[in-house]
């Protein structure tokens, strides 16, 4: 074997050798860390929606961009409402309070005040969180329907995530055009 090949050869095995050690280091997360890590990302995106709601000048709730499109309260009681339901109480088979299970927040006159919506929010987002809480790791992978859709439990989970996060993120540019800067991301 030439000298070149024998550097080729050293510095192959080297590569493989580090890449080999670092997968034998890699560990799997349990399901148990899993559902930790879901309720921390729950808890945070809750904080992160109330700072929204608190940037929000109470005499603006009712604002919209444009007359087509929901007013800042509207958004987040749709947030909040599918928060509870269809999403979570689908995910998780949580049963969703009474006093909210068949109502439309996003419609409902009373519920659009600055102290309602951020009422109605909290408390969805605790339903959230408990709810996950509530459900057994050993869940995740069955089946559940919502509408048309077939879904895993965890995957049903993690659309209500986006669901949240697409909704409060819709509502920057509300605060933006009352000239506040909206609140920093809360990515860790």
């Amino acid at each position: 074997m030439s000298h070149f090949a024998k550097k080729i050869y050293m510095l192959f095995n080297g590569a493989f050798l580090t890449c080999l050690s670092f997968f034998a280091s890699a560990q799997t997360l349990t399901s148990d860390e899993i559902k930790e890590q879901l309720v921390k990302d729950w808890q945070r995106a809750k904080t992160y929606t109330l700072d929204y709601l608190n940037a929000m000048p109470a005499d603006k709730y009712s604002f919209k961009p444009i007359d087509s499109i929901r007013s800042f309260s509207k958004q987040m009681l749709h947030l909040a409402q599918d928060n509870f339901a269809p999403l979570i109480a689908t995910a998780t088979g949580a049963q969703v309070p009474e006093a909210i299970k068949d109502r439309d927040l996003e419609n409902c006159p009373g519920a659009q005040s600055k102290d309602s919506v951020v009422y109605f929010v909290t408390i969805s987002y605790d339903f959230a969180i408990q709810s996950i809480k509530d459900l057994s790791p050993a869940k995740y992978g069955e089946m559940v329907s919502l509408f048309k859709w077939k879904e895993t439990r965890f995957a049903m989970l993690e659309k209500a995530f986006e669901h949240q996060t697409h909704h409060r993120g819709q509502t920057t540019i509300y605060i933006r055009l009352q000239g506040i800067k909206p609140p920093g991301e809360r990515l860790f």
